[in-house]
């Protein structure tokens, strides 16, 4: 197993685990909007 320095701050595991997380924010955000018929605005009440 490779060694792991830090995990904090703008390292490479802290990157792709944000980045994996992003991606997963965003599939389920427009899951959401498919099924409600109603965008992430709507849903909050802000439009």
């Amino acid at each position: 197993m490779d060694k792991q320095e830090g995990k904090v701050g703008f390292t490479p595991f802290a990157e792709t685990w944000n980045g994996r997380l992003a991606m997963l924010g965003l599939a389920i955000g427009f899951a959401i909007e498919l099924v409600t018929g109603k965008g992430i605005l709507a849903q909050l009440g802000l439009m």
